[in-house]
């Protein structure tokens, strides 16, 4: 399993409900991704939520979104191919002040 770790702070200037629109769309590619010879789901697991640690040590960072993905293949084809997460990405534009993104594979050092 591949875990990808999606990072955003939004804009400050953006409405609330801009903010929400976008993470909604977001968390729908669990079900709207589709691998390209099952067309069923791949996206094995989808956790999100806004940022809450009590620590400061997030550095703006306000909302976070973690996908796992069986294999490389399918991290690829969702990176590279998949529309629904292409289409996701075309939104994004002047919505983001910084975003981060970390993948790690458990265990592998």
């Amino acid at each position: 399993m591949i875990t990808h770790i999606v990072q955003f702070q939004f804009k400050a200037s953006l409405a609330p409900e801009k903010v929400q629109e976008t993470c909604a769309h977001l968390v729908s590619l669990k079900d709207k991704c589709l691998h390209p010879t099952t067309h069923q789901p791949y996206i094995k697991s989808f956790k999100a939520g806004k940022q809450d640690s009590p620590e400061g040590n997030n550095n703006g960072i306000t909302h976070v979104f973690v996908m796992e993905f069986e294999s490389d293949q399918d991290r690829e084809y969702y990176l590279t191919k998949d529309p629904a997460h292409l289409g996701f990405v075309k939104t994004l534009d002047g919505l983001i002040e910084k975003s981060q993104v970390v993948d790690f594979t458990e265990g592998v050092f």
